[in-house]
């Protein structure tokens, strides 16, 4: 294969790579500042780019950020897929143990996503509500209505129970309080159960 060829394959794999290193870039900045303050000049910074080719590949900060936080929601929603064998239970705890390990690798940056998204900005906001979509209908569609049956009353208590989990691995992760992570896990899963069966 000719040297030019070679050379015009790297030409065209270079502007998705360098866009996915520019992102990777958006989620590590993500950890130390909130949504709002990655700027195109902070990322050109520390980037070592020129901000003309930040606004050829993202368009302007507002198509950044949402790039930069959906990148983190698909890895979260990714590692977080329940394992396709076992029984419900075992699923579901293998799921919330996915996430509160994301959650204790990410605080920072999962942090500054949650914050971005009660801050009232409706990009970060309307992806945020896909993370707690997704944990809420994996439930029902892993459970098969075995454990968690599908009512209307159901989703509603198990969207509650999502966002209770979001927050209480927050808390443990900020300050466990000595409390195991496999308790944590446990009191977890017990909880959506005892909410489901409260549910109108």
């Amino acid at each position: 294969m000719s040297a030019t060829t070679h050379a015009g394959r790297r030409a065209r794999l270079a502007p998705e790579a360098r866009r996915a290193q520019l992102l990777d870039l958006g989620v590590r900045l993500l950890a130390t500042r909130s949504v709002e303050e990655l700027s195109v000049e902070v990322l050109a910074e520390e980037g070592g780019v020129s901000r003309g080719l930040l606004y050829h590949y993202f368009g302007g900060k507002h198509a950044f950020h949402e790039a930069v936080v959906r990148r983190v929601a698909d890895e979260l929603i990714e590692r977080t897929a329940p394992p396709a064998t076992g029984d419900p239970v075992e699923r579901l705890l293998a799921s919330v143990d996915a996430y509160v390990g994301y959650v204790v690798e990410h605080y920072d940056s999962y942090l500054s996503l949650v914050k971005g998204a009660s801050s009232g900005n409706p990009t970060v906001r309307a992806i945020h509500d896909e993370v707690l979509a997704a944990m809420t209908d994996r439930i029902f569609d892993e459970d098969d209505g075995r454990t968690v049956p599908d009512t209307p009353g159901a989703r509603l208590m198990a969207r509650g129970w999502s966002a209770m989990v979001e927050e209480v691995v927050l808390g443990w992760t900020a300050d466990p309080r000595g409390i195991t992570r496999e308790n944590l896990l446990l009191s977890l899963a017990a909880s959506l159960q005892h909410l489901v069966d409260s549910a109108p």
